[in-house]
């Protein structure tokens, strides 16, 4: 994992009461986070994402995990290092208005 992922994980996602998995293999992807009752994954994007390349590539990603119902939430490595808790509050409040997620405590 990356800095800013380890930091996500250990600091708010690891604590929440759905069950969030790390690294998670779907498909031909491996995810960043996902959580399986609220159908939720969760990307952290480094600079290799705005390319044009990386960009394309996240589109096909994207597409496929929406093509199996699942929503992709993506933030920026800069958004976790500068904005932490509107990246988590943000994240509550998608996991929350999942009609499967059992609600979360706010960060």
């Amino acid at each position: 994992m990356t800095k800013e992922e380890r930091h996500l994980w250990y600091d708010f996602l690891k604590s929440l009461p759905c069950n969030i998995h790390r690294q998670k293999v779907i498909g031909d992807y491996i995810v960043d986070f996902y959580c399986a009752s609220a159908k939720i994954v969760i990307e952290l994007d480094g600079s290799q994402h705005y390319d044009e390349k990386g960009q394309k590539s996240d589109q096909i990603r994207d597409a496929y995990l929406s093509s199996l119902g699942i929503t992709v939430l993506r933030y920026s490595n800069h958004d976790v290092n500068t904005n932490f808790e509107g990246v988590c509050t943000d994240i509550m409040r998608h996991l929350s208005t999942s009609s499967t997620a059992s609600g979360p405590p706010s960060p």
